[in-house]
């Protein structure tokens, strides 16, 4: 069945990681912001211009997702969803395309989550961008995780620990 994957999870928490392997095992097209960003964007250091690109490519994403979907190809979106309301549009409208939707939520404790940002920080990744600590702590302030009533609202739901 083609499949729409959600990918839940705060920066550091292995979204990329666990998206490359979906994408191998399910056969799936992969949609990773932060690598479309990377490929376009003049100045890394520049956060307006990080955070200006960022709705956009998730939305250019979205759409050629969308056409991915209806050719029966399955799709994996590695956006992080930090909001239920942001999980229920993007699953009521892979809904009505008539997919099955899988979410997949990384938790990830926050000291661990800055253990592997200062690591990955470090090692200048090619995939993603350097983030400060106070960015996470801003983040985490707006992160909204799936609770167990909505887990239930998808096809599947997969809850990966560490």
């Amino acid at each position: 069945m083609t499949t729409l994957y959600l990918i839940c999870g705060m920066a550091g928490s292995g979204k990329t990681t666990l998206a490359k392997q979906l994408e191998v095992t399910s056969h799936a097209v992969r949609f990773s912001p932060d690598e479309w960003i990377k490929t376009i964007i003049r100045d890394e250091t520049d956060k307006t211009e990080l955070d200006r690109l960022r709705n956009p490519i998730e939305a250019l994403q979205w759409i050629t997702a969308q056409k991915v979907l209806r050719r029966g190809v399955s799709v994996i979106l590695e956006n992080g969803f930090w909001s239920k309301e942001e999980r229920m549009a993007y699953r009521n409208e892979a809904k009505e395309i008539g997919v099955h939707v899988e979410l997949h939520y990384l938790n990830v404790p926050n000291d661990e989550l800055w253990r592997r940002i200062q690591k990955r920080n470090s090692e200048r990744s090619t995939t993603s961008f350097t983030v400060t600590r106070q960015e996470l702590e801003r983040w985490l302030a707006c992160f909204n995780p799936p609770d167990s009533s909505e887990s239930t609202l998808y096809d599947s739901f997969r809850e990966h620990k560490s």
